[in-house]
């Protein structure tokens, strides 16, 4: 059985082959994490499994893809990349991995929220074109942080969350239970928070979850922070609240149209924090993250 990891980054492609072991299944890397759709067939050239970083993957060119029946995607947002049902009309399984970077992308949730709480980034633009800009900043500690999903990455921010002083409440679509934390019902939790961090993973349920009225139902001057998947927020809704000042400031890891375009509304809204998909980026979760890919191929290989 052949495989390959079709968009490999250097750092991610210096783990993968790292992390080799005799008796593994033939897995070339293919060091390029910029192709397109179209070349999936070429690189694959007849392999069986795909590993799959951030591209693409739609169903007709995966139809094109003569031999490929598993794809290992690097996350648990497969969904954004390619139509997993459709793909197993197909007969190719899309396998997910999971927890690698819970801790990761969970600093990366608050440091967002801290960097907009105190306007660190827009200081920072100010200072550098020469204006000495002092704005004032919200203080966290007594404040109410809402959760919307509790999964891994939720429970080390409410971890963090807990240890600085703030209360936390959160949402689930099924029963959970944390030390601390209060789980009350939805719009609960859009009506209380003074900060809403979202932790859902992306579907046909949870694509514009955060509509319009959800967003003029929060708390004006809510500071809203999106590390999960852009589509679950109305885009357009948001915007228009962060020029209205309802929410007071956004820090925003995931978008619509990766990468970001230099025209893009958000990009010239002062009250907007920006990170490039960057949450899950640490040598921690990448370890984590291969290592996972590794035991996909493995016992796919194997039969399991």
């Amino acid at each position: 059985m052949r495989g390959v990891f079709v968009d490999a980054n250097e750092s991610l492609a210096v783990i993968f082959d790292r992390l080799r072991k005799d008796g593994d299944p033939d897995m070339r890397v293919h060091r390029d994490p910029d192709i397109t759709p179209e070349q999936y067939p070429a690189i694959l050239d007849g392999a069986e499994i795909a590993v799959v970083d951030h591209t693409a993957l739609p169903t007709e060119i995966a139809r094109q893809c003569k031999g490929l029946k598993d794809v290992v995607f690097l996350g648990t947002g497969a969904r954004s990349y390619m139509n997993p049902e459709e793909l197993a009309e197909l007969g190719i399984s899309v396998h997910l991995i999971k927890g690698y970077g819970d801790t990761a992308v969970a600093e990366s949730a608050i440091a967002l929220m801290w960097a907009s709480a105190r306007v660190i980034a827009m200081m920072d633009r100010e200072m550098r074109a020469g204006n000495w800009l002092r704005e004032d900043g919200m203080q966290l500690t007594g404040k109410t942080l809402g959760l919307i999903g509790f999964g891994g990455i939720a429970a080390e921010v409410a971890r963090i969350a807990l240890g600085s002083g703030m209360r936390v409440i959160a949402w689930n679509r099924s029963p959970k239970k944390y030390p601390g934390v209060e789980f009350l019902e939805f719009d609960e939790v859009i009506d209380e928070s003074d900060v809403i961090s979202i932790h859902l993973l992306l579907n046909d349920d949870t694509r514009g979850m955060i509509s319009r009225a959800c967003i003029e139902g929060m708390k004006p001057g809510v500071i809203l922070i999106n590390t999960a998947r852009a589509a679950i927020v109305d885009e357009e809704a948001m915007i228009d609240a962060l020029k209205s000042g309802l929410i007071r400031h956004a820090g925003l890891d995931v978008f619509n149209t990766e990468p970001l375009p230099k025209d893009h509304p958000l990009t010239s809204l002062p009250n907007v924090t920006l990170s490039a998909h960057s949450a899950f980026r640490t040598p921690e979760a990448s370890e984590n993250l291969i290592f996972a890919a590794w035991e996909h191929c493995r016992r796919i290989a194997g039969g399991g």
